[in-house]
């Protein structure tokens, strides 16, 4: 259940895990990038290589049932990360920091 400030109401929602679309290839900074690259001089942008984070923010995507609203909420950093997966006894993961963040929205 999620709070809605427009309808005011707590309605019942959809829950899912959000993920990065596809990359769009005819963008005016993906083409200009192509358009770069291409001819000689090399690699004209730097590539980044060190990569010192081994975990991601998490981010859940809440959908009301009733008007369709969309609504995200960022996680904390977490390695492994399962969305309504059976409940373990001590637990580390996000799954634990999720409820303190859903009723902090709740109250919003």
């Amino acid at each position: 259940k999620q709070w809605y400030q427009r309808r005011v109401a707590i309605t019942a929602g959809k829950v899912t895990q959000y993920k990065a679309g596809k990359r769009n290839k005819k963008a005016l900074g993906e083409r200009r990038y192509h358009m770069k690259l291409q001819g000689y001089g090399g690699q004209p942008k730097p590539v980044f290589r060190k990569n010192a984070k081994t975990t991601k923010k998490q981010v859940l995507r809440l959908e009301c049932q009733s008007c369709h609203k969309k609504k995200q909420i960022s996680l904390k950093r977490c390695k492994h990360f399962e969305l309504g997966g059976q409940k373990k006894e001590k637990s580390t993961d996000c799954d634990s920091a999720l409820i303190p963040l859903l009723q902090r929205d709740l109250l919003l």
